[in-house]
């Protein structure tokens, strides 16, 4: 069929052939007075659709569509739209819609709305699904998308849209900024960007990583120094000494938690913002009674602060460091594969959707 009634979309048909993708015809939720619809230019690759495809984060049925970093153009909008117009260039993240009404949407946390719709593998009230960004469109609620500033370049700017937000919100939500000292454990897709955000709201900001060779890219990102947790005893310097660390690593299954939680000031945070496959290591009361650190985590961000996100980028130049490949069935599984091996430096961005789907 086609646009508007169909979109096209690289997809996956189940965990056992992750790495497999092919084009096929994705029927979108119904156009609503308040969607947007988005020809996307490009999509980046998250570490969240490495662990959705895989099936890390439990099965699913395909074809599935994933993407959710997404920047291209709006070509459709709802009779309602307010502050968007056709032509707009727009981004979309990891989630297009919540109710907007309950207690949780009121007081602008949508993103924990308990009705909220992922931008894909998920299923809206009607029964309609949500599908990703490796497509040739998407449909998002107004509230969940963006227009992004003249000053970002689109590969550059989809990687915000996630895993910007997801580093950005805990930091100001924690009142990171002059005065406070910062840890950013695992400097890799989300990690670089929490360096960079946290030393652009003005904290000394410390990288703790177990790869001595990333010790330069660091300092580039904004680092005041670097802390290699690969070298024997190298929490005891930094007991008790950071206000927040924000733990972007994946492998926590590994960690000596006591060792992580010392560095961190009694009543601090120690803040989980990825979601690895794997459980944690089992822990005692004690390593919380002995220093009194918080564990905790959260989810993406909120309207407001991906606005200020966006405005924050463009004022202190925070960028992702992205690697570009032209979107493609190869493509995308050979993305895949490289993020899967941690290869890139340190985020993907698929491009050239223009010749992907045949459009002048």
């Amino acid at each position: 069929m086609g646009y508007p009634d169909t979109f096209t979309g690289f997809c996956v048909d189940g965990p056992k052939s992750w790495n497999k993708f092919r084009k096929a015809e994705l029927t979108p939720k119904p156009f609503g007075d308040h969607d947007i619809d988005v020809q996307i230019d490009a999509c980046s690759l998250c570490s969240s659709d490495l662990h959705t495809v895989t099936g890390g984060w439990g099965e699913y049925v395909g074809p599935l569509c994933v993407g959710h970093e997404v920047v291209g153009k709006a070509v459709s909008v709802g009779k309602h739209v307010k502050n968007l117009k056709v032509g707009d260039r727009v981004g979309v993240g990891a989630q297009v819609w919540s109710c907007l009404e309950c207690d949780l949407c009121k007081d602008r946390n949508e993103n924990y709305c308990p009705r909220m719709v992922d931008t894909y593998n998920a299923q809206y009230e009607d029964g309609s699904w949500a599908h990703g960004g490796f497509a040739s469109h998407m449909r998002a609620h107004e509230y969940f998308t963006f227009k992004i500033p003249d000053e970002l370049e689109t590969n550059a700017a989809a990687p915000l849209l996630c895993a910007g937000i997801t580093t950005y919100s805990p930091l100001v939500r924690a009142g990171v900024g002059p005065g406070k000292r910062v840890g950013v454990v695992g400097i890799g897709g989300l990690g670089h960007l929490g360096l960079q955000w946290a030393a652009a709201l003005g904290a000394e900001t410390y990288a703790i990583t177990h790869s001595p060779a990333k010790a330069d890219d660091c300092r580039k990102l904004g680092a005041k120094d670097v802390i290699v947790t690969s070298q024997k005893g190298w929490n005891e310097p930094w007991k008790a000494k950071f206000d927040f660390v924000l733990n972007c690593a994946d492998a926590t299954h590994e960690f000596d938690m006591a060792a992580y939680l010392s560095i961190v000031k009694p009543t601090g945070d120690f803040h989980m913002v990825g979601i690895p496959d794997k459980p944690l290591p089992e822990m005692s009361v004690g390593i919380f009674a002995g220093g009194a650190p918080k564990l905790t985590g959260s989810h993406l961000g909120n309207h407001q602060e991906m606005d200020a996100l966006l405005k924050l980028a463009v004022d202190k130049n925070v960028r992702p460091w992205v690697e570009v490949m032209p979107i493609s069935e190869k493509a995308c599984g050979d993305a895949f594969e490289l993020q899967k091996a941690n290869k890139f430096r340190y985020r993907c961005t698929l491009a050239q959707f223009d010749k992907a789907f045949g459009r002048n």
